[in-house]
């Protein structure tokens, strides 16, 4: 799936993702700014989030409760200097728990990466207007 949208539509991006049955572990790549933190925000409401949601740059990891006590974790990987890292952190434990992992900056821990898994590009095309791949 590919889309062209409008920030405005962002709400109306997140159920169409939902819709296409993806993976637990969702990967999300883009240039800094692109919106990936806020398409994470915009799923975890989809997904019946209602408490505030941020990211989780300096934590590497933000635990969400849906409103029938499900978890998403929000993972922010940009700051690691190595896998081990996340390793360390306790990063797997989340990513075969069987709840959603939405993760920022992926390609800092490939290896680390479930077979299983879904992967979202975003581009910036103008300031208002991105462009999303699903694959």
């Amino acid at each position: 799936m590919k889309i062209v949208f409008s920030l405005d539509e962002i709400s109306a991006v997140s159920k169409m993702i939902l819709a296409q049955n993806p993976k637990k572990v969702i990967l999300f790549y883009g240039e800094m700014g692109t919106g990936k933190t806020t398409l994470i925000k915009a799923l975890a409401k989809s997904l019946g989030v209602s408490d505030a949601t941020s990211s989780p740059t300096f934590s590497l990891v933000n635990e969400y409760q849906t409103d029938d006590d499900n978890s998403i974790f929000h993972f922010d990987v940009y700051r690691l200097k190595s896998e081990s890292e996340a390793y360390d952190m306790g990063i797997e434990e989340y990513l075969y728990s069987g709840h959603w992992c939405f993760i920022e900056w992926a390609e800092k821990i490939p290896t680390l990466i479930p077979n299983e898994h879904s992967v979202i590009r975003i581009k910036a095309l103008s300031k208002e207007e991105r462009e999303l791949e699903f694959l």
